[in-house]
């Protein structure tokens, strides 16, 4: 068994293990999402990849996030201060709504689809890097259970913005330090055709 293969196994039975959130409710959720509107749009489809699309992302890992910005193991000059104030239970709700709502499409243009694609679902041996698809799954739905985020649909920008956030250390909420870890050993024009990639996978 590989070490990424070893590493990915032991975060998922941790992450099972430990899972212990509040249950989260959508109406509650609804209501209380009003304040999100303005950047992720009032379903979690954000209007500009500016900000990530939120629509239909697991409960588990919208509320991992919410709490990492609260507690400042995910650093968000913008985001901090909008969970400052936020209850377990307020994030639990919110991610429960946004999960319940249905993410939009992306596109992948021609160009960038036969590497993005190769690199997500076969990897580069050459550098070490897994296929993204060992943890994210073959149309980009994640794996909830293990916090693992849907990637499917998602603005090509923002995705690549993550990608070079965990390379360089500045993001380092990812159990393990196996998206740095991963991160770190991708080019600049894997980056960018794999972000691609996953914003057209369906």
């Amino acid at each position: 068994m590989n070490k990424m293969l070893m590493l990915a196994t032991a975060s998922f039975l941790f992450s099972i293990a430990g899972l212990s959130q509040a249950a989260g409710d959508i109406a509650a959720g609804k209501g209380k999402s009003v304040v999100c509107a303005a950047c992720h749009g009032a379903d979690g489809n954000s209007p500009s990849d500016m900000f990530p699309k939120i629509a239909g992302q697991h409960e588990s890992y919208t509320a991992k996030q919410l709490a990492d910005f609260k507690s400042g193991a995910r650093k968000n000059a913008t985001m901090a201060p909008m969970v400052a104030a936020l209850s377990d239970q307020d994030m639990a709700d919110l991610a429960a709504y946004f999960s319940s709502q249905k993410g939009s499409p992306g596109a992948v243009t021609e160009d960038l689809l036969e590497v993005g694609q190769k690199l997500y679902r076969a990897g580069n041996k050459k550098t070490g890097v897994p296929a993204c698809m060992a943890c994210h799954g073959p149309t980009g739905a994640g794996m909830p259970a293990a916090k693992w985020p849907a990637l499917s649909g998602q603005y090509a920008s923002y995705t690549a913005l993550q990608l070079k956030a965990f390379a360089d250390g500045t993001r380092s909420n990812d159990p393990n330090n196996m998206m740095r870890d991963i991160a770190a050993k991708m080019s600049a024009s894997e980056i960018k055709a794999v972000s691609a990639y996953v914003s057209g996978l369906h």
